[in-house]
């Protein structure tokens, strides 16, 4: 790999070097490097683009990662990823995708991921999106993340949007069996003309099962959002959707929160919050020898923590 590629890996997933564990690379639309471990196969699919990822039960503290990047122009990229995590594994996944688009014409990268979880496993799930490039050609990403959440599982997902993608469309859906427990944090960075529209979709169908949705997003200069995130409780459960958005310029931010209850022990609640930033928070960081632009920097920085 090359320093651009180099580049994109650490940005994206944090890789100085080859990880350790188990881990594919894939650089426009083909796997370029690939390793297993004794508990945790990795290998091909042998009807579509994509790989099967296989961590056998019992599986604690081993890592995956999975991360794409995309340097080329034109290139509309499409891969099915399925993760079997055995039961009682406690595994770290991290994925995401860097596009560095040269050219005129869109780089695209459509990733379906799906997550099956056996009793008592739990995964954290990492997946950082960016765009760059000196080209005018659109940097798309439109992930889809489907989980199954067996009894007494549980996942953390952490799914962020850095900066430089033009459009974004990202699908979610889990359902979360009894007993077990899902937390999903979003946060997005939109700038320019860009598009991005997140929707999530959570069954509680399982006895004490439980989900929190945060979603944490700035919208600056042009840039449109719509966030769409549903908890439907079908038994005894909990879920709180909380969504936060710091809106700036001329964008526009939607957040369209919805919960559903089937069953009198249901307790679901959502929150939705869109604002700019406070003149006072300013004034204070401009006290302490910042510029205003280091000040509102500032403050971005930590709200997307």
């Amino acid at each position: 790999m090359n320093s651009l590629d180099k580049d994109l890996l650490i940005k994206i997933a944090d890789l100085h070097e080859v990880p350790q564990g188990a881990y594919n690379i894939r650089k426009n639309g083909e796997g370029v490097e690939r390793h297993s471990t004794a508990n945790i196969e990795i290998k091909p699919k042998a009807d579509k683009p994509g790989i099967d990822i296989i961590v056998k039960p019992g599986t604690r503290g081993e890592s995956v990662h999975i991360p794409v990047i995309i340097t080329a122009e034109g290139l509309e990229d499409l891969v099915y990823n399925t993760f079997y995590i055995g039961d009682h594994a406690d595994v770290l996944i991290v994925a995401g995708c860097g596009i560095h688009n040269p050219g005129k014409t869109k780089a695209q990268h459509n990733g379906v991921h799906k997550f099956l979880l056996g009793k008592g496993a739990h995964i954290r799930y990492v997946e950082k999106h960016y765009g760059e490039g000196e080209g005018t050609g659109e940097r798309i990403l439109n992930p889809q993340t489907f989980l199954e959440l067996d009894e007494e599982a549980s996942a953390e997902l952490e799914m962020v949007q850095i900066r430089g993608v033009d459009s974004t469309k990202r699908e979610t859906k889990a359902t979360v069996g009894r007993e077990a427990h899902l937390l999903i944090t979003e946060k997005m960075l939109t700038h320019g003309q860009q598009l991005a529209e997140s929707e999530m979709t959570v069954e509680l169908t399982g006895e004490n099962a439980a989900v929190q949705i945060i979603s944490r997003s700035v919208a600056q200069e042009k840039s449109k959002q719509t966030f769409y995130p549903r908890v439907t409780g079908f038994t005894k459960c909990r879920g709180h959707v909380q969504c936060d958005a710091i809106i700036m310029d001329q964008a526009t931010v939607r957040a369209i929160p919805e919960i559903t209850a089937h069953h009198a022990d249901a307790q679901l609640i959502h929150e939705a919050a869109i604002g700019r930033i406070a003149g006072e928070q300013l004034i204070k960081l401009m006290t302490l020898g910042l510029s205003e632009k280091e000040a509102e920097e500032t403050i971005l920085q930590g709200f997307m923590k």
